[in-house]
């Protein structure tokens, strides 16, 4: 075996790897690692210590538009999209570092992870198949995940507007929160 061969090999285990502590689903894996499914099931197993999750990858992009995933999409978006036009980043890994710095905010603000790597990379997905734009906020002028083909002229983001019950919890409707014994 040449030693590029055996570099590139190295490169996409430690990549597989990476994904795996971030919380890749195997499909992920098998989308962007260039290992066999078996190889990568076995490196699941020894990474996470688990199986992987079995089950279909969310594809609906109407998640990705309610209100508080959108504010997380569109924040995790931005910052992908910095790393790879002005930091010149590879695709990976921008996406890598973005979503790391997305998490590293979560906790630093102590929010809510409300991104997880799977529809992060989804996001991605649907941003390179055309599905999704970034529109302009007229208040704020922050971008933000939108349909693609969406006139967005006088796009309002939904911090500058946010719906009624955004930010507000559920009441408690347990018996004991109630009424008072």
């Amino acid at each position: 075996m040449s030693s590029t061969k055996l570099l590139d090999e190295l490169n996409q285990v430690q990549l597989a790897i990476e994904l795996i502590e971030l919380g890749a689903r195997l499909q992920v894996l098998e989308s962007e690692v260039s290992l066999n499914r078996g190889r990568l099931v076995r490196l699941y197993k020894e990474v996470a210590g688990k199986s992987p999750a079995k089950g279909m990858l969310p594809f609906s992009t109407d998640w990705f538009m309610t209100w508080q995933p959108n504010v997380h999409a569109s924040f995790f978006y931005n910052i992908y999209l910095r790393l790879r036009e002005q930091h010149k980043l590879e695709r990976m890994q921008a996406f890598i570092k973005a979503y790391k710095l997305y998490q590293e905010h979560i906790r630093l603000c102590n929010e809510e992870d409300v991104l997880a790597l799977t529809r992060a990379w989804t996001l991605i997905r649907f941003f390179e198949s055309d599905m999704f734009q970034l529109s302009s906020c007229t208040c704020c002028g922050l971008k933000f995940v939108n349909h693609a083909h969406t006139p967005d002229k006088d796009y309002v983001c939904g911090v500058c507007a946010p719906p009624s019950r955004a930010g507000k919890p559920l009441k408690n409707k347990s018996p004991k929160a109630a009424k008072p014994a």
